[in-house]
């Protein structure tokens, strides 16, 4: 893992597998920090996530976002393992609804990239996969909007007021 930062314990957290797109990542974050949702981005990076160019980016809410970065797949699996996490991978190669899920307060909430979503690897590697039901012909919806509807469920399933999870 390549930041200081490790993701609390006993809580709800997202985790974003090689984002592509500054802004979504961005989105994210800023949403983690304002309902004290963790964050964990798994790299490569589809661009420079270093603190400086995120607060150059305007993410003034960095000091506040619970943010933890691993430098692969493989450092990420790592860790989940070892502190016993379930992992919920949102894709829309799932049947089961995302509001039909009762969600754990450890659950890890995975979502792919924006371009390819994630390797038949790590799709298999999911405990659970989930999806948001859309109507047909719709292929998907924007990362940072697909995010916050799931961070909606977790809040309401766990009573999250944003002051502590």
């Amino acid at each position: 893992m390549t930041d200081h930062k490790s993701p609390p314990d006993g809580q709800p957290l997202i985790a974003l597998y090689q984002p592509d797109i500054p802004g979504n990542t961005g989105t994210i974050l800023r949403m983690g920090a304002c309902l004290n949702l963790p964050v964990a981005v798994i790299g490569p990076a589809g661009f420079d996530l270093s603190d400086r160019a995120l607060k150059r980016s305007g993410m003034d809410y960095l000091e506040m976002a619970s943010l933890a970065r691993f430098d692969d797949w493989a450092a990420f699996d790592d860790w989940r393992k070892a502190e016993g996490r379930r992992l919920v991978l949102l894709t829309t190669k799932a049947e089961k609804s995302y509001h039909a899920f009762d969600w754990r307060r450890d659950d890890i909430a995975l979502f792919g990239r924006e371009s390819a979503g994630v390797p038949d690897d790590v799709h298999e590697a999911a405990d659970e996969r989930l999806t948001i039901p859309m109507r047909d012909g719709a292929r998907s919806l924007n990362l940072a909007v697909s995010a916050a509807m799931m961070a909606g469920e977790m809040a309401r399933q766990f009573a999250l007021d944003g002051r502590s999870a």
